[in-house]
């Protein structure tokens, strides 16, 4: 990463690698991601907006007629293509980051963010909506907890940590410009 910290709208810092922001439906990778990609000068891409196009119908459609395993094996296909590509930020669908082979293109290309959520901040974004197959069915508040439990430990493995609360994405986006510099530092890049 090379560029300098400003306070106006132009670029912090330049990314050499295309930024991956991971984490649960409703940790607000699309909001957080869009602002982030508008603050650093770079084109952003939701993953699952890809994957809808390459499908040609929706996630939620995906998963009734083809099942997870399938969307799974499309959504590493996307992720793929989208690393081999030009520096962008990335929102990943929540499940990206735990299929073994999409989490090794992340870190062989990209740098991954987790914005990590609390359950209560999960269950009230995501409250009323259709469009996440996997809490379509029973108890959202339940699949949600289950969801941390599982997927976690596996997001703590990202590059880098950064908490999504209730406040507004324009915080989460500057902790996660915060939290890129550190990183840029640690590792040696110019920042």
């Amino acid at each position: 990463m090379n560029g300098s910290t400003t306070k106006d709208d132009s670029p912090r810092m330049i990314p050499s690698r295309s930024l991956v922001l991971v984490g649960l439906m409703g940790a607000g990778k699309s909001k957080v991601g869009r602002l982030l990609a508008d603050r650093l000068g770079l084109p952003f891409v939701d993953a699952d907006a890809e994957i809808e196009k390459a499908a040609g119908c929706s996630v939620a459609d995906y998963f009734v007629k083809y099942g997870e395993p399938a969307f799974r094996e499309g959504e590493r296909k996307v992720m793929t293509r989208l690393l081999a590509g030009p520096v962008q930020v990335i929102a990943a669908g929540g499940g990206a980051f735990m299929d073994e082979g999409t989490q090794a293109e992340i870190k062989a290309h990209g740098i991954s963010i987790w914005l990590k959520a609390s359950l209560e901040v999960l269950v009230a974004r995501t409250k009323g909506r259709t469009h996440r197959p996997l809490l379509n069915e029973g108890d959202p508040s339940e699949t949600l907890a289950r969801l941390m439990d599982l997927r976690y430990p596996v997001y703590a493995q990202a590059d880098m940590t950064v908490e999504s609360g209730f406040d507004p994405p324009e915080t989460t986006c500057e902790s996660v410009l915060t939290a890129l510099e550190a990183f840029a530092a640690r590792k040696g890049e110019a920042a």
